[in-house]
């Protein structure tokens, strides 16, 4: 394996100035063991460069020690998980309990990572202390501050990006999902995060999975298609979401819920104080948006659309947990012959305020 070594200079975007140090590049051939030991022979952060080409994968790549940056070359640069290698192909933070604290100063960039699901016949690689670690594309693990940028994740075994075991500060800007065994983004126990310009299509699962604390949070640009629900939300607070665009959803467009156990709910498991801002969701085979429990309250949608959903707009209890400001919706008629308008014939659930039927 040849690496080459050269000090970096010059500015950087946002992202890659963690990532002042040691440059070393590793070719294709080198795989995930060449990738793995270059990042553990970085001396004090520094960036692995990988070249256009195919890296066979048999173990995680771990980005666990401060300001590492894993960086390719686009969507050329593909890390390709092995058969039966049954884990996670990025990992960035450290599943092992730090000393020191959370990872910082973590990004990954410009790449493929193809999970190969196909081949794959366990989800779980690992149960540990704070949960499982499951078979996908990247696991963000307890991390203080890190950054994925232009990365596609694909045919994963669980899903594409989870985040998870209070991670903070993770920004995901650019990032690809589709035909992952469940979800395309799942976060929990995830805060003060930014999750921009995201494009996740036709996972198995959800495009969005959030649940287990997922608080003070921004997701926005975000385009949701042909998933089995749009967004899948429980235990999430005060998080913003802004022109979201959510289609052909085999089942819901949002689907907002507290958390039960068996016909018991849990307390402290409600979705609170989350806002909607030019959310359009459109032609999905159940509700645009559905809030389950009256306990989810001090949630706001304005400025949206719900076009054409086969189970109609928004339903909610008759207390509307939501507030609604501007909101447009038009069914088709095959809502209306199995539902009855939305205004005031369904039994369990009434329109606020703010709607425009059209």
């Amino acid at each position: 394996m040849v690496m080459a070594f050269a000090p970096i200079v010059g500015c950087f975007s946002p992202a890659t100035a963690f990532a002042i140090g040691t440059v070393i590049n590793v070719p294709a051939k080198a795989g995930g063991e060449g990738i793995q030991k270059a990042l553990d022979g970085l001396p004090n952060g520094g960036e692995v460069v990988l070249e256009a080409g195919t890296y066979l994968i048999h173990q995680p790549v771990i980005l666990q020690r401060d300001g590492q940056t894993l960086h390719g070359a686009g969507a050329t640069t593909i890390l390709y998980l092995a058969d039966n290698a049954n884990c996670p192909v990025v990992v960035l933070g450290s599943p092992a309990r730090r000393t020191s604290g959370p990872a910082t100063g973590l990004v990954l960039s410009d790449l493929l990572i193809d999970g190969n699901r196909k081949n794959q016949p366990a989800e779980v690689w690992r149960s540990l202390a704070e949960g499982a670690l499951y078979n996908n594309g990247i696991d963000v693990w307890n991390v203080n501050g890190a950054a994925v940028e232009r990365v596609v994740c694909c045919r994963c075994r669980s899903g594409g990006l989870v985040s998870t075991a209070r991670t903070r500060r993770l920004t995901v800007i650019d990032f690809t999902a589709f035909d992952n065994q469940f979800d395309g983004l799942a976060c929990y126990s995830t805060e003060e995060s930014r999750f921009s310009h995201l494009d996740l299509h036709d996972n198995l699962g959800a495009g969005i999975s959030l649940d287990l604390d997922f608080n003070h949070n921004v997701i926005d640009g975000a385009v949701l298609t042909g998933n089995d629900l749009g967004v899948f939300m429980r235990q999430s607070r005060n998080n913003t979401f802004e022109s979201l665009k959510i289609t052909k959803s085999r089942h819901h467009g949002v689907f907002m819920a507290q958390t039960a156990d068996g016909m018991r709910l849990c307390p402290g498991t409600e979705c609170t104080g989350n806002t909607f801002d030019k959310l359009l969701v459109a032609d999905c085979g159940g509700r645009a948006f559905l809030v389950n429990n009256a306990s989810c309250i001090s949630n706001i949608i304005s400025s949206s659309q719900f076009l054409d959903n086969a189970q109609g707009g928004l339903s909610q209890a008759r207390t509307n947990p939501v507030t609604v400001r501007d909101l447009v919706e038009h069914h088709t008629p095959a809502a209306f012959s199995v539902l009855g308008p939305l205004i005031g014939q369904a039994p369990d659930h009434a329109t606020v305020g703010g709607l425009k039927n059209l």
